[in-house]
């Protein structure tokens, strides 16, 4: 078995804005297992807020030794994006060399298409008021927030999209104050939950606070280890695949926080369809689904992912898996 990396840019469709900053591009590595002619392939996305880099992580998924199994790659390479690329490819082979599915390989059910947030950039009112219009008629969108003015965006976006579901993304830009302030409005907004509103580590300052809207764990929930620290805090938990290291380990964390009475949102960086494809076993039955990466790119992988009013479908075995 033999594995290579590439370095895949994908430019977007549109500047892409959050808390920390805006891109015009998404940088990505692929993964290529091969064996007996047969290619398995994997994404992932290095994130400098988790202290990754594309040299970064290259690095650590060439430091692999040749042959390695899914198992023993839980243990070698810690939760992060390289993990994430390997661990994808070594499910797609895997399915190709056996002639099954990978859903039928983990032992679950049919995958079925997911309806899908959409992703809405951090940006002056009077433009997030403009994107909301332009896409009213989408059933979930999700906005970029985490300033201390926020509140005319939020209330901008509802008047452009005012039967549309929100989801809020805060990147870890408010205090407990800004918070606070703002919880009554978003609940008067109908927001449907709050992703990570405050700094990882410095969450503790939601510990018992009223939450009238939930909160989601992003930032401050990578793989099982981190459930125990969430107690208190959050209603429910995002999982990425970047952040918890690939299928295996994310459908674990799932099965884990679903027994602890947490729900569930699936969902992704900003990548091609590749990267979403084994999200989209993930996110199967998921209280919110947000994997619309492909959706914010001008260009993707030669066999898309198909996006419709039904949602985003499963991959193609084309694609992956």
């Amino acid at each position: 078995m033999t594995i290579a990396v590439d370095r895949d840019v994908f430019r977007l469709a549109k500047t892409f804005t959050i808390s920390r900053g805006s891109r015009t591009e998404a940088h990505v590595l692929t993964v290529r297992i091969m064996r007996d002619d047969v290619i398995g392939c994997g994404e992932c996305v290095p994130y400098a807020r988790y202290g990754e880099t594309v040299e970064s992580v290259e690095a650590q998924i060439l430091s692999l030794p040749c042959g390695i199994s899914r198992q023993d790659l839980q243990s070698a390479l810690p939760p992060g994006a390289a993990r994430n690329a390997v661990d994808c490819a070594l499910w797609d082979i895997e399915a190709k060399l056996s002639g099954r599915r990978v859903w039928e390989l983990a032992g679950l059910p049919k995958p079925r298409p997911e309806v899908t947030a959409y992703t809405l950039s951090l940006d002056t009112p009077e433009a997030m008021l403009a994107q909301a219009r332009d896409n009213a008629e989408r059933p979930l969108l999700k906005i970029k927030l985490g300033t201390p003015d926020d509140m005319p965006r939020l209330e901008a976006v509802r008047k452009g999209a005012p039967k549309s579901q929100i989801i809020v993304d805060a990147n870890e830009g408010w205090t407990a104050e800004i918070y606070a302030d703002l919880a009554p409005h978003l609940q008067r907004l109908g927001v449907a939950l709050v992703e990570q509103p405050l700094p990882a580590g410095e969450d503790d300052a939601l510990m018992g606070v009223h939450r009238p809207v939930p909160l989601c764990a992003d930032e401050s929930c990578h793989d099982r280890d981190s459930l125990p620290e969430l107690n208190g805090k959050y209603d429910m938990v995002n999982i990425k695949l970047d952040k918890t290291g690939g299928l295996t380990e994310a459908l674990a964390l799932k099965a884990a926080a679903l027994q602890q009475s947490y729900q569930v949102m699936v969902g992704c960086m900003v990548g091609s369809s590749l990267a979403m494809a084994p999200a989209v076993l993930l996110a199967q039955g998921a209280d919110y689904t947000d994997l619309d990466g492909p959706l914010l790119l001008a260009e993707d992988r030669g066999t898309p992912l198909i996006y419709d009013d039904a949602g985003v479908h499963p991959p193609q075995a084309s694609l992956w898996g």
